[in-house]
């Protein structure tokens, strides 16, 4: 007689809850660490909203941290990727969608055919974290040098430099960085410099008096939330052609986000590299370094040359499903007025939220550009009239209040990371700002009541 095979509960939240604290270190993907009573377990997601495992329904402007720019499960996209996977998931070989996504890529970017005309390639990578450093790494072969120069607060990925001075709490006298991860070895620090987003003449101070040792200079050009004033990208491009310096844009969130060429085509100033990723893969692992063609050729490993060729790849490069998700993506994010549809629905998020922060007398200030924003608490009224430029202004905020407020928008319906980015999609509605508006008049009413 067999056994009895053991009884199967259904696999409800507090259920699955209890698998992941059991079987996933932190019981997290990540570093968003949520209360146990607001950490779900997402089971479904459609357009803007996310269902759990408990059918709670949530309003998402988390998007998978920032890729879902269509919302999720698309019709286009998901029709595509059915289409592909049929054909195969994986071939570690060029394919016929990664070469139509890398032609749209360069044909779209002003780093691209824009500035370089047939002198300008794309090579593939899986993560953004992925193609930011080796896009670092280009830099350093090309140019034989080692240092990188990059800007407090600025996010580059999860590389040992990738985490000097992303997000710190500290202030230390620049260009000294620090790391913002454990396990970071010392000589990490000595190959990166740091100096402050919008300050032109300390970047320049710092780029001078370091010059035969840049390769590189990297910035988002929407860092974090905070704009670049003008003329400070295209100080960065001449400061870089000055020093001889490679300058790479990290557009791994700006990308296809804030225009259909970026944030080089919304602020200026062309780099000789950028990085992708998030919008160019519809869901899927992959990202992109575009750029001049004698840079990349540094990973040409056809090339003779003395040392070896620049590494890129890796098992899932050029992912063909990524590329037909991605290539989909592209197609519907080009549909005339997409991405100006967007950019109003960021707008109209902002004026919201800072509507709702007066009404109650909370001290909202909604920084960002287009579908990304961040909801800042300052501690005092006066701070609203303070221009927000740099790292060290985000600091001034009350970053307490910010997470107390993401929990409970969560709690309520809302998902979101807690204190960081908002993301914004073509999926959602004027219905779905209205109830997210809503939903924070309730939490501001209860908490002003309580």
């Amino acid at each position: 007689m067999n056994a009895e095979r053991p009884q199967r509960f259904p696999m409800n939240q507090s259920n699955l809850l209890e698998k992941a604290e059991r079987y996933i270190a932190g019981a997290a993907l990540g570093m968003m660490h949520l209360p146990r009573g607001i950490n779900p377990v997402m089971v479904r997601g459609r357009g803007s909203r996310l269902w759990d495992a408990d059918g709670k329904e949530y309003i998402d402007y988390l998007l998978g941290s920032g890729p879902m720019i269509l919302g999720h499960a698309h019709p286009a996209v998901v029709e595509a990727v059915q289409r592909q996977v049929a054909l195969g998931s994986t071939y570690f070989a060029l394919n016929e969608p990664i070469i139509e996504l890398a032609e749209k890529l360069v044909d779209a970017v002003p780093c691209g055919r824009k500035a370089h005309g047939d002198d300008a390639a794309v090579r593939f990578q899986t993560s953004g974290s992925e193609a930011t450093f080796g896009a670092m790494r280009l830099a350093r072969a090309f140019t034989g040098r080692s240092k990188i120069l990059k800007f407090e607060g600025g996010w580059h990925g999860n590389s040992d430099e990738g985490q000097l001075s992303a997000a710190p709490t500290e202030t230390p006298d620049f260009p000294r960085p620090v790391a913002d991860s454990a396990g970071i070895p010392p000589s990490s620090h000595q190959s990166m410099l740091v100096s402050q987003f919008n300050d032109l003449e300390l970047t320049t101070r710092i780029a001078e008096e370091h010059a035969r040792d840049i390769a590189a200079i990297i910035v988002e050009p929407l860092q974090r939330s905070q704009k670049p004033v003008p003329g400070f990208l295209r100080g960065l491009r001449d400061l870089a052609t000055k020093i001889g310096a490679v300058l790479i844009y990290d557009e791994i969130v700006t990308g296809f986000r804030l225009a259909w060429g970026g944030a080089q085509e919304k602020y200026g100033g062309v780099p000789d590299l950028a990085t992708y990723g998030k919008a160019i893969a519809g869901g899927y692992p992959l990202s992109a370094i575009v750029g001049r063609r004698d840079i990349l050729s540094c990973a040409d490993a056809s090339i003779r040359r003395e040392g070896p060729p620049v590494f890129l790849s890796g098992t899932l490069t050029g992912n063909p499903i990524a590329a037909t998700a991605g290539l989909a993506t592209l197609n519907e994010l080009q549909k005339p007025g997409t991405l100006e549809r967007l950019h109003q629905m960021g707008e109209r998020y902002k004026e919201g939220v800072e509507a709702v922060g007066r009404r109650y007398g909370q001290p909202i200030r909604v920084e960002g550009d287009s579908g990304v924003r961040i909801v800042f608490f300052e501690r005092r009224f006066e701070g609203l009239g303070r221009p927000m430029l740099n790292h060290r202004h985000t600091l001034r905020c009350d970053k307490a209040r910010m997470v107390w407020f993401g929990h409970e928008q969560i709690r309520n319906g809302i998902y979101i990371t807690p204190g960081f980015k908002t993301y914004i999609s073509t999926a959602h509605t004027e219905d779905d700002l209205a109830c997210t508006f809503a939903i924070m008049e309730k939490i501001l009413e209860k908490q002003h009541r309580g």
